[in-house]
């Protein structure tokens, strides 16, 4: 591929036709997992919800310490390198990936049953007894999730290295189906608010093994995607011909990067559980931040990760050819793109965060007090839409240069800052409060990260095609002022309405439909190319 082609293939009109695949599918696996949410969230509360939510976190924990960074930034540009040199596409290659990651997380996976008690009481240590004791109920039915998410990964990396990318964004609809009527289940068979301590045998069966049997049949369902693309599974065993060796210094470093993760992430399940415990009976506080997270990830999934996973391929191929012009290209792209359209998600986010929560969780066993303290952190999260985005695009311009080591040594930063944070709003705020306090301490840690990864990327990479900084300053002036009326005319119409669900749908509405306008008409005047450059792009559909 010579330097033209890839800089035209990192142009807007080539992204967004590339990626309506993707984003058609991301909106359809997010918009079920936002109704999954709410299902599951109505059906179990917020004290039940502290156990189902951190058991089901523990999968992810695991998998991301042990092969999930690797997995998700090591293999495609390996992959794509593999295809280049041996002349098969890469296929012994990958198949060696697959039989690694079965072998491997297969053990864990027991492991991860056997040990499930010590694992829960290391992150669930502030919870009540009966919390506990459901959580590793809970957790025992989960861990072998850890398996299916890494062929899960694997596969999806395999089918976007051969331009196959819609399939992995597809097939999270079927394990969200299948959760959604688990939670449906539950909720008709449960009478007022479910309790930790009285679930019983069947409703927690119903949870635990709908949950794992959704990540299971999404993880079967690329099978056919792979066969379409001439992928044929075979175990191989001569794991020398993978290539890890050379890989290990940069892997070894994705490692360090996963680890400081997750150092800050248990720091904050600490924090939250503790916060809940502090509220008296019935608190919560990780419930909260994990609703609130979910509603964040939407925008963030449907916009900023479908850029992403057409962008990175493309960065890897340029770095392989030596080309940084080229990923400095893909990388602008995918920075100005992706803001043009979170900036007014910010808006509606921050200005609206308390609505939002209430039109979506104000039912069944959440209430209104609890959909609005969700919906407090929403807006916690919410500032830091753009730049968590940014981060992750970022993110991948340094993995697909084959540089772990930087964004590792930046995470210390963003890690640092993200529990610093956190530690003096939790002693500042008051119990209620600390959550929100929480979710700020996270977007406050990714600015920081985004200015100096952005800085980094500047002195590697060189000056830009097209002007990144004054793209992202005038998005956020346009943000900052439309969020005014965003906000005004929201309270104005609560404060006639009230605050039920009905009144928080209206007020909504009306409000994005000012701030949208008058972000709009900030932009526009204030001569924001990739604003007219998507307007040219979605007139066309829209016709059709």
């Amino acid at each position: 591929m010579t330097t033209g082609q890839q800089a035209g293939d990192a142009n807007p009109q080539r992204l967004a036709r590339s990626g309506l695949a993707m984003a058609v599918g991301t909106m359809a696996s997010r918009g079920t997992g936002f109704l999954r949410t709410v299902v599951i969230a109505t059906a179990i509360g917020l004290t039940v919800g502290d156990s189902y939510n951190i058991a089901n976190t523990i999968p992810n924990i695991i998998y991301d310490l042990l092969l999930g960074g690797l997995l998700t930034s090591v293999v495609v540009p390996l992959l794509v390198q593999a295809a280049q040199d041996e002349g098969d596409e890469g296929e012994a290659y990958a198949e060696r990936l697959v039989t690694i990651v079965l072998a491997m997380l297969s053990v864990v996976a027991v492991l991860g049953v056997v040990l499930a008690p010590e694992i829960i009481a290391l992150y669930g240590k502030d919870l009540q007894p009966e919390q506990r004791d459901l959580a590793t109920t809970f957790a025992r039915f989960f861990l072998p999730q850890v398996l299916f998410y890494g062929l899960g990964a694997i596969y999806g990396a395999i089918l976007n290295t051969r331009g196959s990318f819609a399939a992995p964004m597809w097939a999270p609809v079927l394990n969200n189906v299948v959760v959604i009527v688990c939670g449906a289940l539950f909720l008709a068979m449960t009478h007022g608010t479910p309790d930790a301590g009285d679930l019983g045998t069947t409703r927690t069966l119903i949870l635990a093994v709908g949950t794992t049997g959704g990540i299971v049949l999404q993880t079967v369902a690329l099978v056919p995607a792979l066969r379409k693309v001439g992928f044929r599974m075979r175990l191989r065993w001569d794991w020398a011909g993978a290539g890890l060796r050379a890989a290990g210094p940069f892997a070894g470093w994705i490692l360090a990067y996963v680890l400081m993760n997750q150092l800050g992430y248990y720091v904050i399940v600490r924090l939250a559980t503790a916060a809940g415990r502090a509220q008296g009976p019935g608190g919560s506080a990780y419930s909260p931040y994990t609703y609130a997270f979910i509603l964040f990830s939407l925008p963030y999934a449907v916009i900023a990760v479908s850029v992403i996973t057409a962008l990175f391929p493309r960065m890897s191929r340029s770095a392989v050819a030596g080309d940084r012009a080229g990923v400095g290209s893909t990388l602008a792209t995918g920075l100005t793109t992706s803001a043009v359209l979170l900036a007014p998600a910010t808006v509606a986010l921050v200005a609206l965060g308390p609505l939002l929560a209430t039109v979506v969780f104000a039912y069944g066993n959440i209430g209104l007090s609890g959909a609005r303290l969700i919906g407090g952190t929403l807006a916690g999260f919410g500032i830091g839409l753009v730049p968590f985005s940014a981060f992750q695009v970022q993110l991948r311009a340094f993995l697909a240069m084959r540089d772990s080591r930087t964004p590792a040594l930046v995470n210390v930063a963003v890690t640092a800052v993200n529990i610093g944070v956190d530690v003096a709003l939790y002693l500042a705020l008051p119990a209620r409060d600390r959550v929100v306090g929480l979710a700020i301490g996270f977007s406050v840690s990714y600015l920081v990260g985004t200015v100096i990864q952005a800085v980094l990327l500047r002195q590697r990479l060189g000056a830009f095609d097209r002007p990144v900084a004054r793209t992202h300053a005038r998005l956020a002036a346009a943000a900052i002022v439309a969020a005014v009326p965003t906000y005004a005319s929201a309270r104005l119409l609560t404060a006639g309405l009230g605050l039920g669900a009905e009144a928080a749908f209206v007020a909504v509405i009306v409000a994005c439909l000012v701030g949208g306008g008058t972000f709009i008409g900030l932009a526009s005047r204030m001569r924001i190319s990739e604003l007219d450059e998507l307007r040219r792009l979605i007139r066309p559909g829209l016709a059709r």
